[in-house]
């Protein structure tokens, strides 16, 4: 493949991540919580769509990973990661592996990038952490409805969602391009 041939599949798929997030950033705040909002699935699915992959195994897998782990506290009172962190980690894995499992050193530059990921969004929001995050324990009931009737998802996570997709097309841009096109 020619050079100019690699740039234009490059931008395509750029391309395709840029019209994802347009469309998406007005879905995203037309949507209330109680529509099966869920940080983690938009993040993982969205970007696998930009990618031509769609499965509900994909959904299903994601959809347990937000609320910082469905609102976990640990007894020591540790709490889950952001959604959007853990979707966006799990997409990196499969943007990184292209159509091959994963295997031997390379497990270890895919869990790099996410820690590369996860550093960069605490450093842009402060944290990584669900509930310090939106300000809510999502693992208690009191801490879902304060969620929804305050409307935190329009006023905060929907930003976490599209930084986050974003985020991941740009530390994986060598991936989507060797890989994806």
């Amino acid at each position: 493949m020619s050079r100019s041939n690699i740039n234009s599949c490059q931008a395509d798929i750029m391309k395709r991540f840029d019209e994802k997030l347009q469309k998406l950033e007005k879905k995203l705040l037309e949507m209330k919580f109680r529509e099966g909002i869920n940080c983690a699935e938009l993040t993982l699915t969205n970007i696998l769509d930009v990618l031509g992959i769609d499965n509900f195994f994909f959904h299903n897998l994601a959809i347990p990973l937000a609320g910082g782990f469905g609102g976990y506290k640990s007894k020591k009172g540790w709490m889950g990661a952001c959604g959007a962190v853990n979707g966006a980690c799990a997409a990196i894995g499969i943007i990184m592996g292209g159509q091959e499992l994963i295997t031997g050193k390379d497990q270890a530059t895919v869990m790099l990038k996410a820690s590369q990921y996860a550093s960069k969004f605490e450093k842009k929001f402060g944290s990584v952490i669900c509930s310090e995050l939106c300000g809510y324990e999502l693992g208690i009931p009191e801490g879902i409805t304060s969620y929804r009737e305050n409307n935190v998802w329009r006023k905060k996570c929907y930003k976490y969602v599209l930084w986050a997709i974003d985020t991941v097309r740009k530390l994986t841009r060598r991936d989507l391009k060797n890989k994806w096109e």
